[in-house]
C-alpha cells in the first residue's frame, strides 16, 4: 500500500511541481523514480507489480498512443502530409541506420545489440514532444510535423525493436531486413484492421445509443485494451499502431461526439504518465548506471548533432517547408515513454538469451531520454526564437460580444499592443467593430466552424461579455480545451427579469468573473450610456495606485500591464497589486476625467508662475 501510493503521490508531485516553475515534467518524474528507486530503494516495481508489471506498462503505454491519436486530425496534413510521410519512412530508416552504427562504433556494443538500440531510439513520442510544444509555441505547420511523427513514430519503432529482438533470438539476424519488411506489412495488416474496426464498434455504439452516457467512458477503454491486446496476439506490438489508429479515426469522424472521452483519456494520461515513469527509474539499478561511459554521452551527441538533422535533411528535401522549419524540426526529437518501456523489457531479454551487453540497453536509453528532454527542452524556445518559427506569446483576447462598448474595450487592448478578435451573430456591430479597426467574425462563438476559421494565433484569452448570462458560460465551456481554464474570463451574471436574486453559477460552469464588485452587463452598459470612457493610465512613484483611486474613485480598473508588457486582467478571485511604471487601463466616469485635467491644468499654471 505505502509503495502504491508512494508512486502516486510523487507522479502526480512532480507534474504539479514542473507546472509550477514551467520545466518539462519529465525531467522531475524521473528524478523522482531515480531517487525513490536505486538510491533509497523505498519503491521496488517488481515486488510491488510481480510478473503483471511489463503487461500493466503495456497496456498504459497503449493508452496513452489512444489518446494521442484523438488529437491528430487529417486536415493538418494538407500542406505537410508527404512530409510526415518521408519522416516516418525515409527518416526512421536514417535514424535507425545511423543510430545503429553510432552504438556499435561509440560506445562498443556487439552489432545486434547495436541494431536493437537504434531500433528503440527511433522514436520520439507525444509524452515529451507535446508539452514541448505547448512551451515552445512553434508555427502551426511545424508543430503538426512535430506532432504527427512523435505519435506514429511510437508504433513503427516498437515494432522494428520487436522484429530485430526476434531475429537475434532466432540466429537469423542476417535476415534482418526481409524480417522487417514482412513484418511491418503483417503489422498494418492486423494493427490497421483492427484499430479500424474498434473504432467503427464505438461509432456505431454511440451512434445508435447502445452505450448509456455514464458507461461511455469505460467501454471505450475496454475497446482500447481488447483492440490492443488482439492485435498483440497476432502479431507482437502491432496493438500500439491498433490503438492509435482507433484514435485517429475517432478523432476525424463526423457522426458522434466525442469530447467527454477525449477529456476522460487527456485525464487518465496524466495519471498513467505519473505512474509510468516513476516506475520505469526506480527499476534502474546502481550497477547499471556504472555501466555507462563518457562514450554514451558521445553518443547522445552524435543522435542529437549529426542522425536527427540528416534524417529531416532526406525527408524535408524538395518539400514546401522554409529552411528554418526544417531547421526547427532538425532540432526536436526528445525520446519518451515508449522508448522507455521498450528497453526495459528488452535489457532482460537480452541478458536473458545469453547477451550480457543487454544490461547496457536500459540506462543508456534512460540517459538518452534524461539529456534530450534536458537538451530539447531548455533550448527549444531559443532555437524557435533564432529561426524565427516561434508564435507571439498569446496575451490577445477573443471577445464574445460587440455592442459599442466591448468593442471600446476591445480598442483599448488593441492600441496597447495585443491583438483582439470579436465574435458575434450582431452583423450591424460587427461592422462596427471592423471599422474600428478590430478584426471580428460575424457567426457564433459556440460552433465548431468558428475554432477553424477564427485565426486564433496571438490569442491565449476569452472575455465573454455578451448580455446573455447562459451564453457566456457556454463560451467558457467551450472553449476550456482551447485556452487554459485561468485564462477564461466573463463578467459577473445578471439578474434577469422575474428571477430575483438568481446571479449565481456553478464554479464549474463559468469562468473568472471579471473587474470586480457589481460590474455586470448591465452596470457596464449605465456606465457608458452616462458618458463613461476608457483611460489608459501609467502609475509612478509620485502617482501610484492609491492615488489613482482617490482621482477617480468610481473607476473600473480593467487590465493592467506590467513593466515587462505583460498583460493581466482584474478579477474577482485575485485581486491584481499594481505598482510604480505599470498601465492600468480602466473605465472612468467622463465628469472625473475633466476634473482631473483641469485639476491638472490648474497645478501647471501655478507652477508656471
Amino acid at each position: 500500500m505505502l509503495g502504491l501510493a508512494a508512486v502516486l503521490v510523487l507522479g502526480v508531485s512532480a507534474q504539479w511541481l514542473a507546472w509550477r516553475i514551467n520545466i518539462p515534467s519529465i525531467l522531475i518524474l524521473l528524478l523522482l523514480g531515480i531517487i525513490a528507486g536505486p538510491i533509497t530503494g523505498f519503491i521496488d516495481p517488481d515486488e510491488l507489480f510481480g510478473e503483471a508489471f511489463f503487461p500493466i506498462i503495456s497496456l498504459s503505454v497503449a493508452i496513452i498512443l489512444f489518446e494521442g491519436g484523438l488529437s491528430l486530425k487529417f486536415s493538418e496534413l494538407r500542406s505537410t502530409g508527404l512530409v510526415v510521410q518521408r519522416l516516418l519512412i525515409v527518416g526512421a530508416l536514417i535514424s535507425w541506420i545511423l543510430g545503429s552504427l553510432a552504438a556499435h562504433y561509440i560506445i562498443g556494443l556487439d552489432f545486434p545489440l547495436a541494431v536493437l538500440l537504434g531500433a528503440i531510439l527511433v522514436v520520439t513520442g507525444p509524452t515529451v514532444i507535446i508539452p514541448l510544444l505547448m512551451q515552445v509555441r512553434p508555427v502551426e505547420r511545424v508543430s503538426s510535423v512535430l506532432r504527427w511523427e512523435s505519435i506514429l513514430i511510437d508504433p513503427i519503432g516498437a515494432v522494428i525493436a520487436v522484429l530485430v529482438y526476434e531475429a537475434i533470438v532466432a540466429g537469423r539476424f542476417n535476415e534482418i531486413t526481409w524480417m522487417a519488411g514482412f513484418g511491418i506489412m503483417k503489422t498494418l495488416f492486423y494493427g490497421g484492421g483492427i484499430g479500424a474496426g474498434a473504432a467503427l464498434f464505438m461509432i456505431l455504439s454511440l451512434k445508435r445509443y447502445l452505450i448509456p452516457d455514464f458507461l461511455q467512458n469505460p467501454v471505450t477503454l475496454m475497446t482500447v485494451v481488447a483492440a490492443y491486446t488482439l492485435s498483440n496476439l497476432l502479431q507482437s506490438e502491432s496493438g500500439l499502431l491498433a490503438v492509435t489508429v482507433m484514435g485517429v479515426v475517432l478523432a476525424n469522424q463526423k457522426s458522434v461526439d466525442i469530447k467527454h472521452i477525449v477529456e476522460f483519456k487527456e485525464n487518465l494520461r496524466v495519471l498513467l504518465l505519473a505512474g509510468l515513469f516513476i516506475l520505469l527509474a526506480a527499476r534502474l539499478k546502481v550497477a547499471d548506471m556504472k555501466l555507462l561511459s563518457v562514450g554514451s554521452f558521445i553518443f547522445i551527441f552524435v543522435l542529437i548533432v549529426f542522425v536527427r538533422p540528416i534524417s529531416v535533411l532526406a525527408s524535408t528535401v524538395f518539400s514546401d517547408l522554409k529552411w528554418r522549419e526544417r531547421a526547427f524540426i532538425a532540432s526536436v526529437a526528445p525520446r519518451g515513454i515508449v522508448a522507455a518501456a521498450v528497453s526495459s523489457v528488452f535489457a532482460i531479454r537480452m541478458v536473458e538469451n545469453g547477451y550480457p551487453q543487454g544490461s547496457v540497453l536500459l540506462p543508456i536509453t534512460f540517459l538518452v531520454i534524461i539529456v534530450t528532454v534536458l537538451f530539447y527542452g531548455i533550448g527549444g524556445s531559443t532555437f524557435a526564437r533564432r529561426l524565427g518559427v516561434e508564435q507571439p506569446t498569446p496575451q490577445g483576447f477573443l471577445i464574445l460580444g460587440s455592442q459599442p462598448w466591448a468593442v471600446e474595450i476591445a480598442k483599448a487592448v488593441k492600441d496597447a499592443g495585443f491583438k483582439v478578435v470579436i465574435v458575434d451573430t450582431n452583423l450591424n456591430n460587427i461592422f462596427a467593430a471592423r471599422m474600428q479597426g478590430i478584426t471580428s467574425y460575424y457567426g457564433s462563438g459556440l460552433s465548431e466552424t468558428a475554432l477553424k476559421e477564427i485565426g486564433l494565433e496571438g490569442i491565449g484569452r476569452l472575455l465573454a461579455i455578451t448580455p446573455n448570462n447562459e451564453v457566456n458560460s457556454l463560451a467558457v465551456l467551450h472553449f476550456n480545451k482551447v485556452f487554459e481554464s485561468s485564462e477564461l474570463y466573463q463578467l459577473l451574471p445578471h439578474e434577469e427579469e422575474g428571477k430575483k436574486g438568481k446571479r449565481e453559477v456553478p464554479k464549474h460552469l463559468r469562468g473568472r468573473l471579471v473587474f470586480g464588485g457589481d460590474t455586470d452587463y448591465w452596470y457596464l452598459a449605465r456606465r457608458f450610456a452616462s458618458g463613461a470612457i476608457i483611460k489608459k493610465t501609467k502609475l509612478t512613484e509620485e502617482f501610484g495606485y492609491e492615488e489613482f483611486r482617490k482621482k477617480y474613485q468610481t473607476a473600473i480598473p480593467l487590465f493592467l500591464i506590467n513593466e515587462t508588457g505583460q498583460l493581466s486582467v482584474f478579477t474577482v478571485d485575485k485581486p491584481l497589486k499594481p505598482g510604480p511604471g505599470n498601465v492600468i487601463i480602466s473605465i472612468v466616469d467622463a465628469a472625473d476625467e475633466k476634473a482631473v485635467k483641469k485639476e491638472a491644468k490648474a497645478a501647471d499654471e501655478a507652477h508656471q508662475y
